[in-house]
């Protein structure tokens, strides 16, 4: 099912006061979840988007919701927005069994059952020793289950000091163990009795306790640590993306680092750790100015891992030709995260990058004031994003994207596929006028006149309420999120559906 059985009837226009396109509610709210960083954006507050996600809940079928809230976390592999929607659900949907599924599905870790509750306080502005007072039934069910998910480690690995701990959840939810040995380690939270973890945190910490007569002594320590880690094999993949300038520094030797470099780059290892494409880009950003003989190695294990990481991107054939613009501008440098120092712009040079490395017929550039062409070798993916971030001045911090579809009007270049990868606040800042030809639904009819059978695609980064396009028409579509699974709802579109009738269907 397309979205043309509704015209945009009122005029709205973007934070930049272009003239835009309003979105159907389901729309809306799937572009909100799956950016929704939880941190205030460049045109809107952390506090306005909980308080929008909680009217487009509202608007939205409840079975859409929760579909979306598994989709979130299961596809796109996302932690906290699943749950805030598990709970902004729960404060309204009542009767049915609906929430507890969905509560089922969600946690997938842990200590997302102490997330969980944490935010249900937060949401019901419950504090101190009455926060989890009259939690929601389904809630309590749904929690249950996920209680009986989980073995010793894993909760021991998550047992931390917060202001929900696991003992708290325990005594709120009252999980029924599924056998003996479950209620044992049910008994063993009541008690503190849960066996410290062999992690890297946990022997770090222990090893920060001991005091050092010198600088030297304390390096030697935690080298030796690190190399007990590694040779561990208890490692986790995602620790070891994370601590590599630790390793560095801390002197690990050649031949640990060559483990890690073989484990990073391994393909099992790779693919079972499910990481995120900027993952691998932040990574190998941690590895700037460091003067070590295994940074080549090391670099290019990374880029090998985030190779392997997306060998089965799908949505397009390797013949397509294919333009992709990526928005530089200044509400772009936004970071995704406060302990992230990848912003949205490297998100969307990355996928970029991505679909450069699939395609043999591309056409790459960047957009602000001006849109420029650059030619990047599709062998260097998380190269070829730094060096489009070193060059981003050379076009200005504007949002000018009309220019994309101008410079291919003017070249009589007939392409199958415009992928524009942005946070949809576009508009023409050379005239400034809204109401002339430079907008992107007056150059999108004049490029369609030359290429009848071109597609454009909007992958939208940070989720805002309008868009540039009408996304109702069957030649323009919302591509949401910043992980390379938003190339699977690309595939959806090629065969006929899109990105809500793939939520939709889902399976809860």
């Amino acid at each position: 099912m397309r979205f043309n059985f509704i015209k945009t009837k009122t005029p709205v226009t973007n934070h930049e006061g272009a003239k835009a396109y309003t979105l159907t509610p389901e729309m809306e709210l799937y572009s909100a979840v799956v950016t929704a960083s939880l941190q205030d954006q460049f045109y809107e507050k952390t506090t306005d988007k909980l308080e929008r996600l909680r009217s487009l809940i509202a608007k939205n079928d409840p079975a859409f919701v929760a579909r979306l809230a598994v989709y979130t976390r299961e596809k796109m592999y996302l932690r906290s927005v699943p749950l805030v929607l598990t709970v902004e659900l729960a404060r309204t949907h009542k009767g049915d069994n609906l929430v507890s599924r969905m509560a089922g599905r969600v946690v997938q870790r842990a200590d997302e059952i102490t997330e969980l509750l944490a935010y249900y306080a937060l949401a019901n502005d419950r504090k101190e020793i009455k926060q989890l007072n009259n939690l929601s039934k389904q809630l309590q069910k749904g929690l249950g289950i996920a209680f009986n998910k989980f073995d010793e480690y894993q909760f021991a690995k998550y047992n931390r000091k917060a202001a929900v701990t696991l003992k708290d959840a325990l005594f709120v939810v009252h999980p029924k163990a599924k056998d003996e040995s479950q209620q044992m380690l049910f008994n063993k939270i009541v008690n503190d009795e849960l066996q410290t973890p062999y992690t890297w945190e946990t022997q770090l910490s222990a090893a920060g306790q001991v005091a050092y007569s010198s600088a030297e002594k304390k390096a030697n320590a935690f080298r030796t640590v690190w190399e007990g880690l590694i040779d561990s094999g208890q490692l986790g993949y995602m620790a070891m993306l994370r601590n590599l300038r630790n390793m560095l520094d801390y002197g690990v030797s050649t031949a640990h680092l060559q483990k890690v470099c073989a484990t990073l780059s391994d393909r099992e290892a790779v693919l079972k750790s499910k990481q995120l494409p900027f993952r691998f880009l932040s990574a190998y950003r941690e590895l700037k100015n460091i003067d070590h003989g295994m940074i080549v190695s090391i670099k290019r294990a990374l880029e090998k891992a985030l190779q392997i990481s997306v060998q089965h991107l799908k949505g397009f054939d390797a013949k397509t030709r294919m333009v992709i613009a990526c928005d530089v501008s200044g509400s772009m440098q936004q970071s995704i995260s406060p302990k992230s120092k990848v912003m949205l712009y490297d998100i969307g040079l990355l996928l970029g990058m991505l679909l450069q490395h699939k395609c043999e017929y591309v056409t790459a550039g960047m957009f602000g004031d001006t849109w420029k062409r650059v030619s990047m070798s599709p062998d260097n993916i998380l190269a070829n994003v730094d060096e489009f971030y070193r060059r981003e001045g050379e076009v200005g911090y504007a949002t000018n994207g009309y220019l994309v579809l101008d410079n291919l009007i003017k070249r009589k270049d007939v392409v199958d596929k415009i992928m524009l990868f942005t946070d949809g606040q576009l508009w023409d800042s050379n005239t400034n006028n809204t109401a002339a030809a430079n907008t992107m639904a007056a150059k999108w009819a004049e490029y369609k006149k030359i290429a009848p059978n071109a597609k454009l695609y909007l992958f939208d980064l940070a989720g805002y309420k309008s868009v540039p396009l009408d996304v109702r028409q069957n030649d323009v579509f919302l591509i949401a999120g910043w992980s390379e699974k938003v190339f699977e709802i690309m595939d959806a579109i090629e065969k006929g559906s899109d990105a809500i009738t793939e939520i939709a269907g889902l399976a809860l």
